[in-house]
C-alpha cells in the first residue's frame, strides 16, 4: 500500500541533525581554559537552542515504525534482521574506525604489539571514543522491543473505538498528559535522586544506574509521542498549528530558566551537564521546542521554499553524517587546541560547525554511491536515488511506496 508523503518529517531530521552537531562543537569549545566569558555565555545561549536534536530523532523513529506497521504486524525475524544490518552493522564498523583512529596517532600503539581488543568490545557497550554513538545502541533497543509496543498500541486503539462515554480525542490527551507527568517523575528521579542510588544499590543495578542514559526507558516518552503522531497525522498536524503560540511561550521561559540555571549552577567554566535530558526543566523545553518546531514546518507545508529542500538533503543522508560527524570534529580539533584561541571561541565554533556539517555529509552522500554502502551509512545506492526522484514535497502527488528498509533516520515516507 501507498502512504502519504510527510514532507516535515524529513525537514524536521535535518534541523535536528544540525543541533546535534552544533552541540558537539560548543562542547569541543566551551571548556577550554583561554576561553573568555562573553564566548561561554554566548555558546551556552547557542547550546540551549539545540537541546531537541537527539529527543526528537526518537520521536522520528516512533513515527517511521508506527506509520508503516499501524495496520500490519511485522515479521520479526526479517524486520529485527533489516535494521541489524541497516543499523548496528553502520555501528558496529564506525566505532572499529572510531577506535583505530584514537589509537594509530599514539606510539605505544605501534610498539605494544598485539592492541587492547578488549577495550573495543568495551567500545561496543560504552562508546568512549565515538561519544555519540551511544545514540545509536540506545534506539535500536526500541526496534528489539518494538512488537510490544505495536501490540501495546494496537490494545489501546481497540479500546478507543469503542469507546462510548468520551471521544476518542479526549482518552488520548489525557493519555498523553498522564504519560507526561510520569515521564517528568521519571526525571526528577534520574536528575535529583539516581546519583545517589548507585552509592548502595548492589551490582549490577549500581552499573545500570550510572549509564541510565544509555536505556530506552530514559526516553521512552517521546517513542510514544511519536506512536500517537503516525496514528493521527492530520489530527497532530492540525493540533501543533492551534497549539503554537502556546508552545513559543513556554519554549521561550523555559529558555531563560535553563541559561539561568547554568549560569547560577556554574563557577569559571560553564557546567552543560546542569541542562542534561534527563531534566524535568530540559524536558519540558525539548517538547515546546520540538513542537513549535513540528508546528512551523506544518505551516510552510507545500511551499517548497529553498531552505524546506535543502533540510530535506541534509535530513536524507543525516544518518551517515551523524555517524561520521565526532571524527571530523576530532580532525579540526588536532589543529585547534594547541592554538591560544581567547576571544575567538565563539566565531571559531560556528566556522567548525559549518565546516563539520558540510565535510560530514559530503562523506555520507559519497559513501551512499559506493557499494557496501548500506552497512556504512544504512543507505544504498537504489534507495538514495529513489530518495532523490521523491526530492519534492509534491512530486507524484505526494505519494510512494513506503521503504521497508529504512534506517534509524526515517526516510522520507
Amino acid at each position: 500500500m501507498k502512504k502519504p508523503k510527510i514532507a516535515e518529517w524529513t525537514e524536521l531530521r535535518g534541523l535536528a541533525f544540525l543541533a546535534i552537531v552544533m552541540q558537539h562543537n560548543i562542547a569541543e569549545y566551551i571548556y577550554r581554559p583561554d576561553i573568555e566569558q562573553p564566548d561561554s555565555v554566548m555558546l551556552t545561549m547557542i547550546y540551549h537552542l539545540t537541546r531537541f536534536g537527539t529527543p526528537t530523532f526518537v520521536f522520528l523513529s516512533g513515527v517511521l515504525l508506527f506509520y508503516h506497521h499501524r495496520h500490519t504486524k511485522p515479521d520479526y525475524p526479517r524486520f529485527i534482521g533489516k535494521r541489524f544490518g541497516d543499523i548496528y552493522m553502520p555501528f558496529f564498523i564506525w566505532t572499529l574506525i572510531y577506535w583505530l583512529a584514537v589509537r594509530v596517532f599514539t606510539p605505544t600503539f605501534w610498539t605494544s604489539g598485539m592492541p587492547d581488543l578488549g577495550s573495543f568490545v568495551h567500545e561496543l557497550f560504552i562508546p568512549q571514543t565515538g561519544y555519540h554513538l551511544w545514540f545509536v545502541l540506545m534506539v535500536f533497543q526500541f526496534y528489539i522491543l518494538f512488537p510490544l509496543f505495536l501490540a501495546g498500541a494496537h490494545a489501546v486503539r481497540k479500546r478507543l473505538d469503542n469507546l462510548k462515554r468520551f471521544t476518542p480525542k479526549q482518552v488520548t490527551l489525557t493519555i498523553i498528559l498522564v504519560a507526561a507527568l510520569f515521564y517528568l517523575w521519571l526525571m526528577k528521579w534520574s536528575y535529583y535522586d539516581m546519583a545517589d542510588w548507585t552509592q548502595w544499590w548492589p551490582e549490577p543495578w549500581s552499573s545500570m544506574l550510572e549509564y541510565r542514559s544509555y536505556s530506552w526507558l530514559m526516553y521512552w516518552f517521546y517513542f510514544f509521542l511519536g506512536a500517537v503522531c503516525a496514528w493521527t497525522v492530520e489530527s497532530w498536524r492540525n493540533w501543533t498549528m492551534r497549539m503554537l503560540p502556546c508552545m513559543i511561550a513556554v519554549f521561550v521561559a523555559m529558555y531563560i530558566w535553563m541559561g539561568y540555571a547554568v549560569l547560577r549552577g556554574s563557577e569559571d567554566t560553564m557546567n552543560l551537564n546542569i541542562s542534561t535530558y534527563l531534566k524535568p526543566s530540559t524536558f519540558i523545553s525539548i517538547m515546546a521546542q520540538m513542537l513549535m518546531l513540528y508546528g512551523f514546518l506544518v505551516l510552510l507545508h507545500g511551499k517548497n521554499l529553498w531552505f524546506q529542500r535543502l533540510l530535506t538533503w541534509i535530513g536524507r543522508y543525516s544518518f551517515g553524517g551523524y555517524l561520521v560527524h565526532a571524527l571530523v570534529i576530532y580532525a579540526i580539533a588536532y589543529v585547534t587546541r594547541p592554538l591560544h584561541l581567547s576571544g575567538w571561541h565563539l566565531p571559531l565554533t560556528i566556522i567548525s560547525f559549518i565546516v563539520t556539517v558540510v565535510t560530514a555529509l559530503g562523506i555520507s552522500w559519497t559513501l551512499s554511491k559506493l557499494p557496501g554502502s548500506r552497512f556504512m551509512v544504512g543507505l544504498t545506492r537504489s534507495k538514495a536515488r529513489q530518495a532523490s526522484a521523491f526530492s519534492d514535497p509534491l512530486a507524484g502527488s505526494g505519494r510512494r511506496t513506503p521503504n521497508q528498509n529504512s534506517p534509524l533516520w526515517p526516510s522520507d515516507v
